[in-house]
């Protein structure tokens, strides 16, 4: 089962959620593995404290004969297993995107759940993975709209994306994430997009300072601080994920 989490603006909480939904399933004795999909400015690693590692995924789009084992590591705190990319310029340059199918082809038979943290927008380098995807997992963060239009900005990103999975026919669903102001009016914002593009919201998550100290020790904060605001509201997301996928 491949999951490809997507969002069409920069800093939405892409790469925060994929490392939290992917612990909360890993923490549930699923076998589950991280890819950083994102191949040009990668950061899933940073997320489970593996920035500097020996094998990357980007090792194996350089050397396909690698075995795609020596890129993935199991996170000790979560169970995790990620293959992070790497953030050298020189093992970026050159690559072939094209690859990371081949990758995720070999992969996937060997865990219950992949998830795939995809490059921010409409992410063409990358498009290729989705035929192997079941799942697309749309990540919106609202507050960065003007309340005057948040309305039509908000349904402009999640159509252009689920036009996206609809073309690979996956299953969509939307998240919610550093909500804020709009903790108020959420079940409103829930209920249009819900009624309006027809996707499910899967759930949502409020702004959470404890996120950030939580990606600088390397820990998800489902795990680092499972009792804050956050870690919550990611259980609960991950709960639904976990029933709509396993169900």
């Amino acid at each position: 089962m491949a999951v490809i989490v997507v969002t069409g603006r920069g800093g939405a909480g892409k790469t925060t959620t994929t490392a939290n939904l992917s612990a909360f399933l890993a923490m549930g004795e699923y076998r589950v593995l991280a890819i950083d999909g994102d191949l040009y400015l990668p950061n899933l690693g940073f997320h489970f404290a593996l920035e500097n590692v020996k094998y990357s995924l980007h090792s194996l789009l350089k050397n396909p004969d690698m075995d795609p084992e020596w890129a993935i590591y199991k996170h000790p705190q979560t169970g995790v297993h990620v293959m992070p990319g790497s953030s050298n310029l020189q093992d970026v340059l050159g690559i072939s995107p094209k690859k990371l199918v081949d990758v995720l082809e070999r992969v996937k038979p060997k865990f219950g759940v992949v998830f795939v943290d995809s490059p921010t927008g409409i992410p063409f380098d990358t498009l290729p993975t989705f035929e192997l995807a079941n799942y697309q997992l749309i990540v919106v963060e609202i507050e960065r709209s003007p309340i005057y239009s948040f309305e039509v900005m908000v349904k402009n990103e999640i159509e252009k994306l689920k036009a996206l999975g609809d073309r690979y026919n996956l299953n969509i669903g939307v998240i919610l994430n550093k909500v804020r102001e709009s903790e108020d009016i959420v079940d409103k914002i829930i209920e249009v997009i819900e009624n309006d593009l027809g996707v499910p919201v899967v759930g949502w998550v409020p702004f959470d300072n404890n996120v950030p100290e939580s990606i600088n020790v390397g820990i998800p904060i489902i795990k680092y601080l499972p009792s804050s605001d956050a870690a919550i509201a990611f259980k609960d997301t991950g709960k639904i994920l976990e029933e709509w996928i396993f169900s």
